[in-house]
């Protein structure tokens, strides 16, 4: 069986691969970056030559560049929403038993503080939520036409591949340079803002298991779980035996984005997927790295 990733150098890309080859697959990766393939998906000419010459058995939309930014608008919607449409109508033209996943996000939902189910409103309350949204229904209607288009909504998922820029990648490099005898003071957002700290590895693990089966085929990939940053950067100093209170303030005038981001996970459950890195396991995975 085969494999086309698309958005393969990143860090869902990196982990779904190691996961395909550990199960016998035979993986292509594409990617902007340093790839099997060097290309973007929101090349149209390439998606469909890539889909028609190698007759995937799954292709993996994984690419973007996430970030609710309004300044990202039109990457956000080359990327996403192109990119969707091109693997799409590539598949159900020339490779119409290939399965599809496109990757969603918790952040496309109305936010309430409590757990978001599949069947909750939509908000496009950035450019980024709002292109999630339109993949949406583009998956809902290419199932019309006999796609099997699989949609996983994704919630706050890490790694130490994650990029500098994210939260949970500074604090661990903040506990890092702690470990190393730097000493700084780091300002940080909310302390107090409520999140799931979910391993990578194990989100792909439930992309794997949605594409597996024909039953379900909208699902939250996350744990259901959250954590406030605080106590993520208390087990980021814990792997350095350090109080994270003398390196780290909060922002007093800091506005979050939301204070609690949390899904439902029952319907990714019912397929048997549950995950296996607690958030102590990746703080240490992520600061030992």
């Amino acid at each position: 069986m085969s494999v086309l990733i698309f958005g393969a150098n990143g860090q869902d890309g990196h982990y779904l691969s190691l996961l395909c080859h550990q199960a016998g697959q035979q993986v292509m990766g594409v990617s902007r970056s340093q790839a099997a393939v060097v290309g973007d998906v929101a090349d149209r000419d390439l998606v469909t030559a890539l889909i028609r010459q190698q007759q995937p058995d799954f292709v993996f939309h994984l690419a973007a560049h996430s970030t609710t930014r309004h300044a990202a608008a039109f990457e956000n919607h080359a990327t996403i929403g192109t990119g969707s449409l091109n693997i799409l109508e590539a598949v159900h033209t020339c490779s119409p038993q290939s399965r599809v996943f496109l990757a969603g996000s918790g952040l496309q939902f109305v936010n309430r503080g409590r757990p978001i189910s599949e069947e909750d409103p939509f908000e496009g309350h950035s450019p980024y939520a709002a292109t999630r949204i339109y993949t949406t229904y583009l998956a809902r209607y290419y199932r019309r036409l006999g796609v099997k288009a699989y949609f996983g909504y994704l919630f706050h998922h890490e790694s130490p591949r994650r990029k500098p820029g994210h939260l949970s990648k500074i604090l661990a490099d903040a506990a890092r340079r702690a470990g190393r005898g730097e000493s700084f003071q780091l300002e940080v957002g909310d302390l107090r803002v409520e999140k799931e700290w979910t391993f990578a590895g194990d989100t792909v693990a439930a992309m794997w298991a949605l594409v597996n089966q024909e039953a379900v085929f909208e699902a939250n990939l996350g744990t259901g779980i959250t954590h406030t940053v605080e106590q993520w950067a208390e087990a980021c100093f814990k792997v350095v035996g350090l109080d994270w209170r003398n390196y780290l303030t909060g922002k007093a005038d800091f506005q979050a984005e939301y204070p609690r981001l949390v899904s439902n996970p029952a319907r990714i459950h019912s397929l048997g997927w549950r995950p296996r890195v607690d958030l102590e396991q990746l703080a240490e995975l992520m600061v030992r790295a």
